[in-house]
């Protein structure tokens, strides 16, 4: 049997996260090859992988990065099977190094396919999965390309947002952290009531009617209020009608308002757990 030494075992194990033993064991069997021993340790990723295929991966974390110029943010949920391994230190930092690499990518497809190290980003799952014993995969990936962006991740990585703005004025930093803020805290359903879906609006203006109905309001009286209630409904929902969340007086469009008349939202993202 072929003798390995502890630094050839620490050197496998720093390349592949692998646990000390595994690493050992996998040189051993390549007979102190260290390209070969990676390549045993990736095989027994993918038969864990296919294991695994069918496990719920409903834990992990919700990661969002930015190029230096905040002017591309990315946000993915890397998904595991436990809390345990969602909280560990590795798994974050593998997830915020495959976000970075999703700045130079479209979607989520094009992230698999990406480069990490020697391999592509969907094979550094497989592996991570073999050493890590859980299902490992990217549950969602969103992307934002503006003339500013700002982003967010909540305490304990479970909710992160992105945000695009039209342009980058004074102390936009500040209006991009605030309103990244309010995204993940308040989940609006859209920018504004122009991009509420038609199917939900339908089915808030029936509701409202039944409730209405229930109460004994005349027929003739019930889409009028209905559409007060609507109001109401936008004014809660959307994200320029919200309240500001560091000032409940005004709103998300008066706080904009404060940084110009011109900056407005172009787009955003809210990502989380479960």
């Amino acid at each position: 049997m072929v003798k390995v030494t502890a630094s050839e075992v620490n050197k496998l194990r720093k390349n592949t996260g692998a646990g000390m033993m595994d690493c050992k064991k996998a040189l051993v069997e390549a007979n102190g090859d260290f390209d070969s021993a990676i390549e045993i340790l990736r095989k027994k990723g993918q038969k864990v992988a296919a294991k695994r295929a069918d496990r719920e991966s409903s834990e992990g974390v919700a990661i969002t990065v930015c190029n230096d110029k905040n002017t591309v943010a990315v946000g993915i949920v890397l998904a595991c099977e436990t809390d345990f391994v969602g909280k560990n230190a590795d798994f974050i930092e593998l997830a915020h190094r495959i976000a970075k690499i999703g700045l130079a990518c479209n979607s989520k497809d094009e992230l698999l396919k990406a480069g990490f190290e020697k391999m592509s980003v969907e094979e550094k799952l497989i592996e991570q999965t073999g050493v890590i014993g859980e299902k490992i995969q990217i549950n969602d990936f969103s992307r934002i390309e503006s003339n500013y962006v700002g982003t967010y991740i909540h305490a304990g990585n479970r909710i992160s947002s992105l945000v695009g703005f039209s342009e980058k004025v004074e102390n936009i930093e500040v209006a991009g952290k605030d309103i990244a803020m309010q995204i993940a805290a308040m989940n609006p359903i859209a920018l504004d009531e122009k991009n509420v879906d038609a199917k939900v609006i339908e089915k808030e203006i029936e509701i409202a009617k039944d409730q209405l109905r229930a109460e004994g309001k005349p027929e003739n009286m019930l889409e009028k209020i209905a559409q007060g209630k609507l109001k109401r409904f936008f004014k809660d929902n959307t994200l320029v009608h919200q309240a500001f969340i560091k000032d409940g007086k005004i709103s998300v469009s008066k706080y904009l308002s404060s940084y110009g008349s011109d900056l407005v939202i172009t787009s955003y993202y809210r990502l989380s757990i479960g």
